[in-house]
């Protein structure tokens, strides 16, 4: 899902390019990012397939269903019965007010230029977008409505700080939550898409690098070169530094992974954590929440392909067998490990594939991808037990072990994975218009990178926040409330009536 809005920042190096290569370009330079934006009479307009724009919408309400009904069902399962409407608030307004920041000033903070570590204003409050602005895909000439991408990015922004919920579940104000929110996508969520997925696109790329192949003299060439390094510039920090995320591993799961575990630090432990039984109060809303969230991943992996074709029947491969993998791998080893197979085991191994195989979805082959399920299992599973058990965090329902650690250990194998000889699809390169030459170190190293770097800006930018919403509303609820229950005392309901 790497592919955005076609750059405005990149359009003076194109039109450098046109005056030295007019001719080549007459064919093949990428239009404006919308109909308002004067272009050469002779540049082609982009194709927009009605199959990919149907997809592309249906892939946006399948991520939608991530979070409402399925957030809702399996983290409200996991939590004690006094406290599951607190979570369904939480997740519901998570929805709703990001969706308002997104057409506000969300879209434009991720989507367009600025710098490599954030966007700006230029299209605060969606201005300049209308029916004819169009977003780039994955191919050249290939286009989608710009309303359908901002459409499909939105539902992306809305679930990854509901994530976020689970690590501190039972125990943070509602007040504190309406603050956390909006702080957190506005500095964390926002920087971090922008430095993964932002760039200028591949028509902008390819008309630039044929405006340089097209180059007669030296002057020539020293201009086109020029356009060339300012289109490929114009992205973000992460992009540069070649890390390949194809459908969130490190925007929303490491991100989301590492503030829930900062946040359940900072917030603190549950009244009775490792002294009673804090058990879910229903596994069965759990299980049924986990299955409306791997059917509706299809929409947030395969949807990231933004068109419709091979590399989406890919992704959606990857996503049936990395996620039925890691069930099976969860379901063993905890059966070896504490006597019985738990549906809970299950649920939590089907979460860790979907978690583990987002990045390398449209990437890895799929016999890599059924390694990578089998791998994640006993990875998260591990983080979920032995070490939570020994560090003593209280990470309610295992943002951390499951999304966090899912992701970091889905994102380095990306890196491994992507490679032509273990059936991966190899890096296209724009430039020169094939795949390129693969090399699994430089990849890997530039994987982790990715990694650290959200590792660090979501660690970071999260307990900052959290700091300053102390101040301001503190973070926990009394002990009388915490104890009685959130439902009653937050929001004046209850989830059950005997």
């Amino acid at each position: 899902m790497t592919s955005k809005t076609w750059s405005r920042v990149g359009v003076p190096a194109l039109l450098l390019a046109l005056a030295v290569a007019a001719p080549v370009l007459a064919q093949t330079a990428p239009p404006a990012t919308d109909a308002a934006t004067a272009v050469p009479a002779a540049v082609a307009a982009p194709t927009v397939n009605k199959g990919d724009v149907a997809w592309m919408l249906t892939s946006a309400l399948l991520v939608l269903m991530m979070s409402v009904p399925g957030l809702f069902l399996f983290y409200g399962g996991l939590v004690r019965a006094k406290n599951m409407l607190s979570v369904l608030m939480q997740v519901a307004y998570s929805v709703c007010i990001v969706g308002l920041i997104w057409v506000l000033y969300g879209y434009s903070l991720a989507f367009t230029g600025g710098s490599p570590f954030v966007g700006g204003f230029s299209k605060a409050f969606l201005s300049g977008v209308t029916g004819e602005s169009l977003a780039a895909t994955f191919s050249v000439g290939v286009a989608i409505p710009e309303w359908v991408y901002i459409a499909f990015q939105m539902t992306f922004a809305m679930i990854t700080p509901a994530l976020i919920f689970g690590a501190f579940a039972e125990r943070m104000k509602f007040s504190a939550v309406v603050l956390f929110v909006p702080l957190w996508v506005t500095f964390v969520y926002f920087p971090i898409a922008h430095m993964v997925w932002y760039w200028a696109g591949p028509d902008a790329i390819d008309a630039a690098a044929k405006a340089l192949a097209a180059a007669t003299d030296g002057t020539a060439k020293a201009a086109a070169q020029a356009a060339l390094d300012a289109v490929n510039a114009d992205s973000g920090y992460i992009f540069q530094l070649g890390a390949i995320d194809f459908a969130g591993g490190t925007v929303v799961h490491i991100n989301a992974g590492i503030a829930g575990l900062v946040a359940c630090i900072m917030v603190g432990k549950r009244l009775g954590f490792g002294k009673e039984a804090l058990s879910p109060h229903s596994l069965t809303l759990t299980m049924v929440g986990a299955s409306l969230l791997w059917v509706g991943w299809f929409g947030f992996n395969a949807g990231s392909n933004l068109e419709a074709n091979a590399t989406t029947a890919l992704a959606m491969m990857n996503t049936f067998i990395a996620t039925c993998a890691a069930g099976m791998s969860w379901m063993f080893v905890e059966w070896l490990v504490k006597g019985k197979p738990s549906m809970l085991g299950l649920a939590s191994g089907i979460v860790a594939g979907l978690v583990a195989v987002t990045p390398p979805s449209g990437f890895a082959g799929i016999m890599g991808s059924l390694v990578l399920g089998l791998v994640v299992s006993p990875i998260c599973f591990i983080f979920c037990t032995a070490v939570k058990n020994a560090l003593g965090y209280d990470d309610a329902l295992d943002v951390f072990g499951v999304h966090g650690i899912g992701g970091i250990v889905g994102a380095i194998a990306t890196g491994i994975l992507v490679s032509p000889s273990l059936g991966g699809t190899g890096i296209y390169d724009y430039t020169t218009g094939a795949v390129a030459a693969y090399d699994m170190t430089a990849q890997v190293i530039a994987q982790l990178k990715a990694v650290g770097v959200t590792v660090v800006w979501s660690g970071v930018g999260t307990a900052v926040i959290l700091f300053v919403i102390s101040v301001i509303v503190g973070l926990r609820p009394s002990t009388d409330v915490e104890r009685e229950g959130l439902d009653i005392n937050e929001h004046g309901e209850r989830a059950y009536h005997s």
